[in-house]
């Protein structure tokens, strides 16, 4: 067994940012965990063709590691990765992190003072712990019957496998989120037929993309200001998006315009175009931005059926429509445990249950990084911070610095617990469920994976990344209920 001050759970941009954060604040016994082999998180494991960032690069990276260059205007899946390892590495974090360990369960241990965490080779203890697992972590998969006794192939986006060759292969797509939009395109050159199953139809705008000339990357490596000009230039773009989120119904409807003029461009088969309109207003659920994605549905080896699957009978996939299609491979684009990840279910608080438990299928956290009842606990990227607009790296480094102060305090204080008031935490998911009611993500008149199994928007940050800038990275120790050692008198 182990011990060290700070376990962080998870390789991805999370885990990488909290460990180099920690270490220039004084930290230097943190102890990085991950299951895989590498860096990277949901860019390690999503390697299906055509997987790419839907956030200018320039603002989906750190702040303290500027990159010069991309090669696009939207990085692809390789380039990120790259990135992400590149930063790690020159920041010295693989002689801190220990790969192929899995966390299995942790503990909090109320006379010890520190978390008692389970692994598939060992246990190590932490007086704190960092969960960096993300919410884009394990994959969701459907419970349709038949699927498992599907006698062709069958694997999920996030677990492409790329063994298997889909040239002239007969395939069924299931989902049409953000993954489908990118590897749709680009398998249907190879394959025979592909039959797309669409639950529900999503809006899509066009890709502002474009190759980074190497005269723009030679400014930008030559003039210190240049890679911040850009980044605030697309922070500012992408903030006035925000604002329609915000304000749905005077100026949503005029960006939805945009894509219902992009989709009646690209689709001129009325049928067609009908089963791609989307019934409910735009950023309802997340935006897609492809421009490819519209193009390849009308392609004449595409089948479009709008409808959901309810079961697989050996090769073929029936629809809740009644429509079949024989296939020979089946690809889910299902998503991810988001709302309800497994990792909730392995930690356990002061009194003994989980956080699930707890939670009762409505995650919360007070500023979206600590809980109640989970003493020198941390999460990043945790409820309700997400948005539609802005970039997750924004929103880490917030949390990150609240982390770091309220690390650094208490170690500086000696306090053995900090310990967020329930009250604290109440009130604070009470105003941000509030402010939610007007959003376009509650008002739209959808279903999405923003709400949760009770039917609560247990995801969205209702405001402007500047606001969560500045709310979600200040730690102020009277939210908390803070222990010390005993003295005893003289």
């Amino acid at each position: 067994m182990t011990d060290h001050d700070v376990v962080v759970i998870g390789a991805g941009i999370s885990g990488v940012c909290a460990a180099i954060k920690l270490r220039e604040a004084g930290v230097d016994d943190v102890l990085i965990i991950e299951k895989a082999d590498t860096y990277g998180g949901t860019w390690r494991a999503n390697t299906y063709p055509g997987c790419a960032c839907d956030v200018p690069s320039g603002l989906y990276s750190f702040s303290f590691a500027p990159n010069s260059e991309w090669s696009r205007l939207f990085a692809g899946q390789p380039e990120i990765l790259d990135y992400v390892n590149r930063v790690a590495h020159d920041n010295g974090l693989p002689a801190r992190t220990r790969f192929g360990m899995e966390m299995l369960g942790a503990r909090w241990d109320s006379k010890a003072n520190h978390w008692r965490i389970e692994t598939n080779t060992d246990e190590i203890t932490a007086r704190f712990l960092v969960t960096a697992a993300g919410p884009w972590n394990e994959p969701r998969f459907p419970d349709v019957p038949g699927l498992e006794d599907f006698p062709g192939e069958v694997f999920h986006s996030a677990r492409w496998n790329h063994d298997y060759d889909l040239r002239g292969k007969r395939v069924a797509v299931l989902g049409t989120g953000a993954s489908a939009v990118q590897f749709v395109p680009a398998i249907v050159p190879d394959v025979e037929r592909l039959h797309l199953f669409q639950r529900t139809a999503q809006w899509v705008l066009p890709k502002l993309d474009h190759r980074v000339p190497e005269v723009e990357k030679a400014l930008m490596r030559r003039i210190p200001f240049a890679i911040k000009a850009l980044k605030s230039i697309e922070y500012t773009l992408m903030e006035g998006l925000g604002v329609a989120f915000r304000r749905p119904r005077p100026l949503m409807r005029g960006v939805q315009a945009v894509g219902s003029a992009y989709l009646r461009a690209v689709v001129r088969d009325r049928e067609l175009r009908e089963k791609l309109t989307p019934k409910y207003l735009l950023g309802c659920r997340r935006i897609l931005f492809s421009n490819n994605y519209l193009q390849a549905l009308t392609k004449p080896n595409v089948d479009v059926h709008a409808t959901g699957v309810v079961e697989v009978k050996g090769n073929t996939v029936i629809g809740a429509d009644g429509g079949t299609a024989e296939v020979d491979a089946i690809i889910l684009g299902t998503g991810f445990h988001i709302l309800d990840s497994p990792i909730a279910d392995l930690i356990q608080g002061a009194d003994g249950a989980t956080m699930a438990d707890h939670w009762k299928g409505s995650p919360e956290a007070y500023l979206g990084t600590v809980v109640a009842g989970f003493p020198n606990a941390f999460s990043v990227l945790g409820p309700s911070l997400g948005t539609g607009h802005s970039s997750a790296f924004a929103i880490l480094e917030a949390q990150v610095e609240f982390i770091v102060s309220a690390i650094k305090t208490a170690r500086q204080r000696d306090w053995t617990s900090i310990d967020v008031r329930p009250e604290v935490q109440g009130a604070y998911v009470d105003e941000v469920q509030a402010a939610l009611g007007t959003t376009v993500y509650n008002s739209g008149g959808c279903q999405s994976y923003y709400l949760d199994v009770n039917g609560r928007n247990s995801f969205n940050w209702p405001w402007s990344t500047g606001a969560l800038t500045r709310r979600v990275s200040v730690f102020d120790a009277a939210d908390f209920t803070v222990t010390a050692p005993e003295v005893t008198p003289a």
